[in-house]
């Protein structure tokens, strides 16, 4: 988005009276909601699943509230609750990660053999961790890592606390570094965690 281009909240307003203008928050969004998507349930139904989470934030438009002007982490919240509906394929996603370390997001645009024999092993074990962790859990800290949402972000994408978000987070990172027998590799693998 320019600096001149309306907020995503004025976009969604004006689409309630002329829906076309909807196709701008699918243009300006789906890319970074795919890539969350396929890291967490694979590339075979990513695209119906972002399918769906434009067509139901489409449908759901006349209760968007307009004061949020950044509709990605509403954006993020259909996806993951949808996403939910495909647990067992995030798991087998995660599972073929922690068998092969083979992100399906990254890897076609890796080239250099030593850097990603070592990020596939640590990709290898983080994936397994990520597997063991309870959904809710999961949730939170791909959010803030993968989707890159701040706490705040997140606590609304899933409509939860922010509080319940750090706390997740914390303990879905001690959790991931028990895993992974006192290392921390989430900071490089998945991403910073932003606050706020």
């Amino acid at each position: 988005m320019s600096e001149t281009s309306p907020a995503d909240s004025a976009v969604i307003a004006r689409s309630r009276q002329e829906p076309e203008v909807f196709a701008e928050i699918f243009r300006r969004h789906a890319p970074e909601i795919k890539r969350f998507v396929i890291r967490r349930l694979g590339l075979d139904v990513a695209e119906d699943v972002v399918a769906e989470t434009f067509l139901a934030a489409f449908r759901q438009r006349g209760r968007y509230d307009l004061a949020r002007h950044n509709a990605l982490p509403w954006l993020y919240g259909i996806a993951t609750n949808l996403i939910g509906r495909h647990k067992r394929t995030e798991a087998r996603q995660l599972n073929l990660l922690a068998r092969t370390g083979v992100d399906p997001v990254t890897e076609p645009f890796t080239s250099r053999s030593d850097e990603r024999l070592s990020a596939q092993a640590v990709r290898q074990r983080l994936a397994a961790a990520l597997a063991a962790l309870p959904a809710g859990h999961r949730d939170v800290l791909l959010l803030v890592t993968w989707g890159g949402l701040s706490y705040t972000e997140a606590a609304e994408a899933l409509g939860i606390r922010v509080g319940t978000v750090r706390s997740r987070v914390n303990r879905a990172r001690a959790k991931i570094h028990e895993e992974l027998g006192g290392t921390d590799p989430t900071a490089v693998v998945i991403g910073e965690v932003r606050h706020g």
